[in-house]
């Protein structure tokens, strides 16, 4: 029951003061896992971060399953995914609270319609930046450092998903398809 609780605190803790994504997640997850506890060795530390790039997800809550399973088995990855989930979902619960109690008083709807064009930007800038790592990435196909390939999967997926209403699940198992056979006859 010991390694449980342990794993619950350090988790909390993880999910508590982790603000600003995965990345920043990293030094507080490195600090409790290996330095703290010992539970992994800097090596496997290494091996974790590129598990949790590489699985779908938010890495924070990867890296927790990864911990509590290699730690304590399914149960240990439940209790810790758990512990990093916890306190966002504590405080997104009281967020929504709030606003459903107070969304129509006219200040939240200013503030809200000023945050609007922020959170454009924030997609928009990721957007460019997987657009730029697309379209300047080696590929057999590549001309001049450009990937014609990706530059034109993302073209044809953007224009199918803004035309029609095919899934965007369909569209991207399409375009990695398409990929796949282009690297496989070239």
């Amino acid at each position: 029951m010991g390694i449980y609780l342990e794993l619950l605190w350090s988790f909390i803790q993880i999910g508590m003061f982790s603000i600003g994504g995965g990345y920043a997640a990293l030094p507080l997850i490195q600090s409790q896992v290996v330095e703290r506890h010992g539970w992994l060795t800097a090596g496997e530390f290494n091996d974790l971060i590129t598990i949790a790039e590489m699985t779908p997800g938010p890495m924070a809550v990867n890296s927790a399953t990864f911990v509590g399973i290699r730690i304590a088995g399914i149960p240990g990855a439940l209790v810790a995914t758990f512990g990093c989930i916890l306190p966002s979902l504590i405080l997104v619960s009281i967020l929504a609270k709030l606003y459903f109690k107070y969304q129509n008083l006219n200040a939240i709807q200013n503030i809200l319609g000023r945050l609007r064009p922020v959170i454009i930007a924030l997609i928009a800038a990721a957007g460019l930046s997987i657009l730029k790592t697309v379209a300047v990435s080696e590929s057999s196909l590549s001309v001049n450092g450009f990937n014609l390939p990706g530059i034109i999967l993302a073209a044809a997926a953007f224009l199918v998903l803004r035309r029609t209403k095919k899934s965007p699940v369909l569209i991207m198992v399409a375009c990695g398809g398409v990929n796949l056979l282009l690297n496989l006859i070239i």
